[in-house]
């Protein structure tokens, strides 16, 4: 068999480049974008005491040794979000970052154990702003790699229309034909019971030991995300509480969260929140996360202790989350995320 190529060859990076300097192109657009809106762009460390507590994100682990010899587990980040909601703690009320991240477990297409990720906060506005902000990046991100629409397998949506703007609701009724809210009480409690006879009336494949929430995936992933950002981008707002970890309730329906995700040719590329300030419930939450954690992996991670302190006294905000590398696939008509960074990981 022979050995595929590496991608510092000269004939195969001759073919990659175009992309390359087209992520290049949106980089700059993007830092100048949030330039112009006053927006600061923050560097934060990549080393954390926790990488993260949501329960499927799996993290690189490492250890700092003091002079002494001593020796600190720590962790690659998987998001900047612990970093830039203490600095919303301190003050900044308009940030940005725009650098790597790492999420093990994750290789594919559309991911890679290191990537780019860009996250930005606004102070005393709401996550529909957000939905806003999105929807730009996108028509920039064409307009700089000069695509008139974006594709990915088969699937193609124009960057410059208005997202649709989808609850997950109704996703759930149009695509599955399950009342979802049904199966949520006011306080948030879930019923796996319930759900797991809408899935099987929907013919869905359930397995005896699959919890709400994996049911809630599997019509998510089968039914839901294949037909999302297809003719133009989908919003898809208002994910039921227990699965937004970071978010805070909807104040009109408590069973749901001022959560949305964006999607476009059925790839997902931002995740956002109205974010969530109350340090005891978010410690509630991480904990039940985890408890989620050891029994699927059997491991957990520590909480960062000063995250939780500073939540106390951050401002209402909300953010976002966007796979640079994903935006750049779908703008350049790359068919993996490889092809559109500079030095993959080995």
């Amino acid at each position: 068999m022979t050995a595929t190529s590496p991608w510092w060859t000269p004939d195969i990076h001759a073919d990659r480049r175009p992309r390359l300097m087209a992520r290049n192109a949106i980089a700059a657009a993007l830092r100048g974008w949030f330039s112009t809106r006053d927006f600061v762009e923050v560097t934060t460390s990549a080393l954390q005491v926790s990488p993260g507590n949501e329960a499927h994100l799996s993290a690189f682990a490492t250890e700092a040794i003091g002079p002494d010899a001593s020796r600190l587990p720590l962790y690659l980040h998987t998001s900047p979000e612990f970093a830039c909601k203490k600095l919303l703690a301190a003050g900044e009320e308009r940030i940005f970052s725009l650098g790597p991240v790492w999420r093990n477990r994750e290789r594919g297409p559309l991911h890679h154990p290191e990537f780019t990720m860009l996250e930005w906060y606004r102070v005393g506005e709401s996550y529909e702003r957000l939905m806003d902000d999105c929807a730009e990046f996108l028509a920039l991100a064409a307009e700089k790699a000069g695509a008139r629409s974006f594709r990915f397998r088969g699937r193609e949506a124009d960057p410059f229309a208005e997202p649709e703007r989808l609850s997950v609701a109704e996703a759930f009724t149009r695509y599955a034909g399950i009342d979802l809210l049904a199966t949520i009480a006011a306080d948030g409690i879930t019923d796996r019971d319930g759900l797991h006879a809408a899935l099987v009336q929907a013919g869905l494949r359930t397995a005896p030991d699959d919890n709400w929430a994996d049911l809630f995936s599997r019509v998510m992933v089968e039914k839901i995300e294949p037909v999302l950002g297809q003719g133009r981008a989908t919003i898809l707002y208002g994910y039921p509480i227990s699965e937004a970890a970071l978010a805070r309730p909807n104040a009109r329906d408590p069973r749901v969260a001022e959560r949305f995700e964006l999607y476009c040719c059925g790839v997902e590329l931002a995740n956002a929140f109205g974010e969530l300030t109350d340090p005891a419930e978010q410690r509630r939450r991480f904990l039940a996360e985890m408890d989620e954690k050891e029994r699927v992996y059997g491991e957990r991670y520590p909480l960062d202790e000063d995250f939780l302190a500073a939540l106390a006294i951050m401002p209402q905000a909300s953010g976002s989350a966007l796979g640079f590398d994903r935006l750049v696939m779908l703008a350049t008509g790359a068919t993996r995320i490889e092809d559109v960074i500079w030095a993959p990981v080995a």
